[in-house]
């Protein structure tokens, strides 16, 4: 009975927080949305800068004009609300944690927060320019170059999910090290499995240039070493506080 209760305590918590990330997501959807065009005009930029002058993108849906810039007010809302929502996750998990795993946790949340959004500036202000740059110096000067913003959109949200998960790979190894699934010293072992795994995801999330891959792969091979880096104090600290927190007779 007692067990009972406490499963329906916790689905009741679970509610309150998933109520109050909505409510937060909401509330960031209003400005985002109200702003939508002007967002959708920073978006173009990078592409913009590498066509001719005077050219301009084009809508070939009936309600493009209107979906497109809806669509990323949503998303902008999303990324706002973002450190939000993690902190309603971290704080739903928080009580079953101990002390000192409590104190990895919003580290965690934070971080994981700040290299997503890492990624997708990385991917705007210096991905987007070269990979455009590359493309528009292979186009035919017969070819009047006028990309669909609906393709453009969905071109630019894949790049943005693909870099900032990617910029994640930090946090993934250091839980991996944490959780006790794999040991730094074969995190060490499989460097050159991982590398190669990189170089094959990046080939397939990214458009099909060796730029952009390369501009994929080799921040996240960095962000390995980082990953590894991090994980070997905080296995050793780890190892070291559950003695200092154990109850003394």
């Amino acid at each position: 009975m007692e067990s009972q209760e406490t499963f329906i305590s916790h689905l009741i918590e679970l509610r309150q927080r998933l109520v109050w990330s909505l409510v937060a997501y909401a509330v960031a959807s209003a400005p985002c949305l109200w702003f939508s065009s002007e967002l959708y005009d920073v978006l173009a930029q990078p592409l913009m800068r590498s066509l001719p002058e005077g050219s301009r993108m084009i809508a070939t849906g009936v309600i493009s004009p209107f979906i497109i810039p809806m669509k990323i007010g949503f998303f902008a809302a999303l990324v706002l609300a973002l450190p939000f929502i993690l902190y309603q996750a971290w704080a739903f998990v928080a009580p079953g944690l101990y002390s000192h795993e409590k104190r990895l946790a919003l580290p965690l949340v934070v971080s994981s927060t700040v290299l997503f959004l890492a990624g997708m500036c990385f991917c705007y202000y210096f991905v987007f320019g070269q990979v455009f740059k590359f493309i528009s110096g292979f186009a035919p000067k017969s070819i009047t170059v006028a990309p669909d913003i609906e393709a453009y959109f969905n071109f630019v949200l894949g790049m943005f999910l693909a870099f900032g998960l990617a910029f994640e790979l930090p946090v993934v190894v250091l839980v991996l090290a944490m959780t006790g699934l794999v040991s730094v010293e074969q995190l060490r072992e499989w460097r050159g499995y991982v590398v190669v795994a990189i170089f094959i995801v990046a080939a397939v999330v990214t458009p099909p240039d060796v730029v952009s891959q390369l501009a994929l792969a080799i921040p996240m091979c960095i962000l390995y070493e980082i990953g590894i880096f991090f994980a070997q104090f905080v296995v050793k600290r780890k190892a070291v506080e559950p003695l200092a927190e154990a109850p003394k007779d």
